[in-house]
């Protein structure tokens, strides 16, 4: 692979990052955070952005980039006061950063006129309207191409460097706090493409700089590495700034050089080049009579301290090089390859459990070295497994974060105000499930907007505040993600959903339905509410596709809604898609496995225990609480109903809400690690089968959904549905 083809993947990829960045900060200023360093953040991400595009001539992004970090800088320097509408419009420009970055990464045409748009809104809020930057900018393009000549005359090049950057005066030093920066180039650093001098303008514009370069580790032409610079810089610079802010200006640099940042104090003066030079080298030559007198500070002791003598003040210590902009060694790693070690753990799962297998059909004793080893090797799976599984686990908030720019254009749209409230950004599922729930949560996010949310006007006559709002969170619960979108909204016209469903002959016209039954017509095929076609909605592709989408990932999505005060989505998610711990069983001689997350205990069921309600629905008597039985041997039409086996035991399973049920089963065989295989692909949706797993007999064993399969106890169609999958 072409060299600088890899470094510009690493820039875009760099790229993400920065836009994640800019969108968590912007949204925090929209929050009411007030702090600067939340300020400096965003111009920093657009900054670094608009340095890499440069260097990689992306001139679109660049020319973007400037418009928006001009104005940004204005708001960091206290010179533009900000208000919700000027938060929006950095959203909006942040927005169309994004799509100029990804324009730029799939080398696909940009919006020109879309831009144009943004950028006439960005000089708006410029003092003047931005006629002065406009100016600049327009005269920088017009600059052609002149070529330069090389000159090895490094004295000449100091000059120009000083000339170009300027020097510390001293009544800057005086006033402005001064920073000493040691500057070591190392290899590599000029094949990437970072040019000193570009560097250290850069850092004059946080404020005068003077520049001293050390050649002294300069080797002769004959012995000269071109890659390797050996040059050093000493540079002051007297600027009210931070570290951070100096570190930026070196980030594109990291690895390729060494940095020492000083902050001087106080006390400390900061002399000039003539200074330097008139400092006694060595401390027992005369003073020149001409020279200025060192200050009292300054002055170096012309004898060591007597016994009648004050001690010398301790000098401050050095500083210690360190690397620019130290962060946290990561490896970026392609996907196919993790996937790859996923299924050799799985393989690696599967060959543990048949060895376990033949080697318990043996006989051996437990206290054998056999025994011991295996136990090991189990235990080193496991780990192993964890370790795969933490590598593929990531944090849905990069996925929370892309439904804010949805929420705002769908709020555009349709004229609603409408504000995104994030919760449990921090919660990880694995990174597969996060990529295939992208496009269901975006149709479910511009669903609540368009449908959930009413219009201001309408929601000031209803007695609410006129911006609605909607809470995307995602929390672990019973060994599973669920995420959930909430709106504040009208909740669901049941009525007329019922009455679509009827004219669309979808249900029958002398149905009585319960809330529940009619709040999941909303998931069958070709039923919209919209009455116009529009961007959002209104061409009958809707609720089914999400449905289809969040099962195929072995996912339910359920409905809550109360009306005038809006409606819950809840989405259930496995934590992984590879492994998982399992209750091995067996109904009716079939063997299965239960998810050990969804099982609260095990109990051997007594007949007298068991009571039967008028319906013919049984139910369990324990600890003073009766409890619905749902027998999986007549579930998956294996016996007829109420036989159930007098050495029967039960799981009891506590569902999404909290109520608890209990399994039937014929015998529990033990608790086992199991391979996810899905079953979607070949056998499309299983009502009540989550997947499959292969034992370590060699033997297929279904995967149960107990959830799913206690929402669907009594359906008519349950046991031949399920006696299918059998």
């Amino acid at each position: 692979m072409d060299p600088m083809a890899e470094i510009k993947a690493s820039f875009f990829v760099e790229c993400s990052e920065l836009l994640e960045s800019l969108e968590e900060g912007l949204l925090q200023v929209q929050g009411g955070d007030t702090d600067p360093e939340t300020v400096n953040a965003v111009f920093r991400a657009v900054h670094s952005i608009k340095g890499g595009a440069g260097a990689f001539g992306l001139d679109d992004l660049v020319h973007f980039a400037h418009r928006f970090e001009t104005v940004l800088d204005e708001v960091r320097s206290d010179r533009l006061a900000i208000d919700a509408d000027a938060v929006l419009l950095f959203l909006k420009s942040a927005d169309s950063l994004s799509d100029l970055v990804a324009a730029a990464r799939d080398e696909t045409p940009v919006d020109e006129a879309k831009n144009a748009v943004v950028i006439a809104e960005l000089e708006t809020l410029m003092p003047g309207g931005g006629d002065a930057d406009e100016a600049t900018a327009d005269a920088d393009q017009d600059l052609d191409f002149v070529p330069m000549t090389l000159s090895l005359d490094l004295a000449a090049i100091d000059n120009q460097v000083d000339a170009d950057i300027g020097e510390v005066t001293d009544e800057a030093a005086a006033t402005t706090p001064v920073w000493t920066i040691r500057f070591t180039t190392e290899k590599g650093l000029n094949q990437s493409g970072n040019e000193p001098l570009f560097l250290m303008r850069a850092l004059a514009e946080l404020g005068p700089v003077m520049a001293i370069c050390d050649t002294s580790d300069l080797p002769s032409l004959k012995v000269l590495d071109p890659s390797q610079t050996n040059l050093h810089w000493d540079l002051t610079l007297s600027a009210d700034t931070s570290q951070t802010d100096i570190e930026e200006v070196f980030e594109f640099a990291q690895g390729l050089c060494t940095l020492a940042i000083t902050k001087k104090t106080s006390d400390q003066s900061t002399p000039d080049t003539a200074d330097l030079e008139a400092l006694p080298v060595l401390p027992d030559l005369p003073a020149l009579p001409d020279l200025p007198a060192p200050s009292v500070d300054d002055q170096a002791p012309a004898q060591p301290a007597t016994e009648n003598t004050a001690p010398e003040a301790p000098k401050p210590p050095a500083p210690t090089p360190t690397k620019a902009a130290p962060v946290a060694a990561t490896v970026r790693v392609d996907l196919e390859r993790i996937d790859r070690l996923v299924n050799l753990v799985g393989e690696l799962v599967i060959n543990q459990a048949m060895l376990s297998q033949s080697l318990s059909a043996q006989n051996l004793t437990s206290n054998t070295t056999i025994s011991t080893g295996l136990d090991e090797f189990q235990q080193l799976t496991r780990d192993i497994q964890d370790s795969v599984m933490a590598i593929r686990a990531q944090p849905v908030k990069p996925l929370f974060q892309r439904m804010s720019r949805i929420v705002r254009e769908a709020a555009h749209d349709t004229h609603k105000k409408v504000r995104l409230v994030l919760e449990g950004e921090a919660t990880e599922i694995d990174k597969t499930v996060i990529e295939r729930l992208a496009d269901p949560l975006t149709h479910m996010i511009r669903n609540a907007v368009d449908h959930g949310l009413e219009t201001p006007e309408k929601r000031e006559q209803s007695g609410k505040e006129p911006e609605g709002t909607i809470h995307l969170r995602a929390t672990h619960r019973s060994g599973r993600v669920v995420i959930e979108i909430q709106d504040n909204g009208a909740g669901i016209n049941r009525e007329r959903v019922l009455s679509i469903a009827q004219s669309k002959g979808l249900v029958p016209t002398d149905a009585v339905l319960s809330d529940a039954e009619i709040d999941n017509l909303l998931f069958m095929p070709g039923f919209s509410t919209a009455t116009e076609i529009s961007n959002l909605s209104g061409r009958g592709v809707g609720m089914d596709v999400v449905k289809r989408a969040i099962q195929s990932l072995g996912g339910r999505i359920s409905i809550q809604s109360t009306p005038g005060h809006g409606s819950t989505f809840s989405i259930s998610l496995p934590l992984t898609l590879a492994v998982l711990d399992g209750m091995v069983i067996e109904v009716s001689e079939q063997t299965m496995v239960v998810p050990l997350s969804s099982i609260v205990e095990t109990l051997t069921l007594a007949d007298a225990e068991i009571q039967t309600l008028d319906q013919g629905t049984q139910v369990v008597h324990i600890r003073g609480k009766f409890v619905p039985l749902l027998d999986l041997a007549v579930e998956f039409g294996y016996r007829a109903p109420n036989v159930i086996p007098d050495d029967a035991v039960v799981l009891f399973i506590s569902a999404e809400d909290g109520e608890p049920y209990a399994l039937v089963v014929d015998t529990i065989h033990e608790q086992r690690q199991v391979v996810i295989k899905g079953l979607a692909e070949s056998y499309g949706y299983v009502p009540g089968v989550a997947a499959a797993t292969i034992l370590g007999d060699g033997k297929i064993a279904l995967i149960l959904d107990p959830v799913d399969l206690i929402a669907r106890a009594g359906s008519p169609d349950t046991p031949t549905a399920l006696s299918m999958a059998g």
